[in-house]
């Protein structure tokens, strides 16, 4: 997952995550990493358009993907 989270702030290109909040609802989002420090990331999320500040821990699952329209967040 690291490498992922690197390689998105490296190309700026986005990554789809799976995120669990503190309050543990899930969340399907999509990001471009700005930065990563200790266990968290910022980033622009794609859906909000707002820089965002996700813990490392709390990510459930990324990959690279393409978003598709019309699809539920």
């Amino acid at each position: 997952m690291q490498r992922l989270l690197k390689e998105s702030c490296l190309s700026k290109c986005p990554i789809e995550i799976i995120y669990m909040s503190n309050n543990g609802q899930f969340t399907q989002r999509f990001i471009i990493v700005n930065e990563i420090k200790d266990n968290c990331i910022t980033a622009l999320c794609l859906l909000r358009n707002e820089k965002r500040t996700f813990k490392i821990d709390n990510i459930l699952s990324c990959s690279f993907k393409q978003r598709q329209k019309g699809l539920a967040q």
